[in-house]
């Protein structure tokens, strides 16, 4: 900024050394002293009105101000660069001797980068459209504040807040304050997430709306159900007829309405607040590939052919046997997943029960297994796995492994209270939920944030 200012400040002195020329004239409305040409201003010059209430002194093509000037209108003079009479390009709009806006114009507005300072003289590096601020950095005496803002430069919409003493918020913000959905760490209180109002924490209830980005996942089970079959048969027994129920297995199997695929409704398990009707699109899918080292799920390659398909993105789980060799199962897995640009990361479904983990060894045990498949997967994909657990689990065992805890995204099964202090990217919020195109109950995900931070998970985190 200073070097533009200089720059403008020695073009205009040299280019006033080396002006001739010059005429006075009345012009709109005032008295023009400069170059012209036809009569009108033309080239450098000053204008000042009857009532000596605006002048300009600066450059003008056929009678418009064009290129670098001095605008003075009462107490606000803007200095910078103009076109066709209007702010275009950099300048800076100062009343008296505050600097109101130093950035980029477009035809006399705001647009590009730019700085402000609000009505309490907080500093804002922000982004401007069409005169309206977008978004940007806020600096003040208490920490900085990154996101979205509303035209008079008031926190609004998504955003952080850093604190200088480390206290962090990131989430919705209304009027300044922290509103409706967001999470904040702590010395003292620790990890918040859950819903705000006016600057207050309410507590762990999270409004479900069309906002949020929302997933599935699936497995043979949205495809297949089992019923069994009784018939009484006679067969004969030592040369007499007698009657012998019979029972038989049946597979009822069933396809997927991928053209209808909506979340239709968010279980009944745990009370939750649901803005409006429940009817949100998909955006991501996780499909059961492989369990243990042994078993396939055959619906796999075509459920991810018809996702992919739909413009939705795909990924592909692996479910942890405590029983079977950490590696083995990671190639295992590697054998049959397909990846895909724009799928999401693989995931570890771990779920081992507390005698399961007792009987390998102890968690110590467990997490060097998961340790061996998450490295194994990383290696061959280039993409960094998540781990999918229970919040249970998280809560009794995830502070033995701080390393997996604090290098690893997590997705949790949470159906209840909300309390991960880890890096949480999905959680899943029901196991009964509905979605159209699919018979009977599937697992409702959520990921966290918004379509900014969804966005940003996609260009850092999926398959290139």
């Amino acid at each position: 900024m200073d070097k533009k200012f200089k720059y403008f400040i020695f073009s205009t002195i040299i280019l006033l050394l080396i002006s001739c020329g010059t005429e006075s004239i009345r012009f709109n409305g005032g008295n023009y002293e400069g170059e012209t040409e036809d009569g009108v201003p033309s080239g450098y010059g000053s204008w000042t009105n009857d009532d000596g209430s605006e002048s300009y002194i600066g450059f003008w093509l056929y009678g418009k101000k064009q290129g670098n000037g001095t605008l003075t209108n009462g107490k606000y003079i803007y200095v910078g660069q103009l076109k066709n009479n209007k702010f275009n390009g950099y300048g800076e709009l100062s009343y008296q001797d505050s600097i109101l806006y130093a950035g980029e114009w477009i035809n006399g507005k705001r647009a590009g980068k730019g700085i402000i300072k609000d009505s309490i003289g907080r500093k804002i590096i922000g982004n401007w459209n069409a005169d309206t601020l977008v978004s940007g950095k806020r600096i003040d005496s208490l920490g900085i504040y990154n996101g979205q803002f509303d035209k008079y430069g008031l926190a609004n919409g998504h955003g952080s807040y850093l604190d200088k003493d480390g206290s962090y918020y990131e989430g919705h913000w209304t009027n300044d304050k922290r509103n409706i959905f967001g999470f904040s760490v702590t010395a003292d209180k620790g990890l918040r997430a859950g819903e705000w109002r006016n600057d207050s924490y309410l507590g762990e209830r999270i409004v479900y709306t069309s906002d949020r980005i929302y997933g599935i996942d699936i497995s043979k089970y949205q495809h297949e159900t089992k019923s069994i079959i009784s018939k009484r048969i006679k067969i004969r027994r030592h040369r007499r007829r007698v009657w012998k129920t019979v029972k038989r297995v049946v597979v009822h199997r069933y396809g997927i309405n991928w053209d209808r695929l909506r979340v239709s409704h968010l279980g009944t398990m745990t009370k939750k607040n649901v803005s409006g009707k429940a009817d949100f699109p998909i955006s991501f899918v996780y499909v059961k590939c492989t369990e243990g080292v042994s078993i396939y799920n055959t619906y796999y390659a075509g459920d991810c052919s018809q996702i992919r398909k739909h413009d939705i993105h795909a990924g592909s789980y692996h479910f942890f046997s405590p029983l079977s060799d950490a590696a083995i199962q990671a190639h295992f897995f590697l054998r049959y997943a397909s990846f895909h640009k724009g799928d999401f990361p693989p995931v570890l479904d771990v779920e081992p029960t507390h005698k399961q983990i007792e009987k390998m060894g102890g968690c110590h045990v467990l997490f060097n297994r998961i340790r061996t498949w998450m490295r194994i997967v990383e290696n061959r994909t280039g993409v960094r796995p998540i781990l999918y657990v229970s919040q249970s689990f998280v809560n009794r065992y995830l502070s033995a492994a701080p390393d997996i805890k604090n290098n690893y995204m997590i997705w949790i099964a949470r159906y209840g209270e909300y309390k991960p202090d880890v890096k949480l990217i999905y959680w899943q919020l029901c196991p009964d939920g509905n979605v159209s195109g699919i018979r009977g109950k599937v697992d409702i995900n959520v990921f966290n944030g918004y379509r900014t931070q969804f966005d940003e998970f996609i260009d850092n985190n999926c398959f290139k």
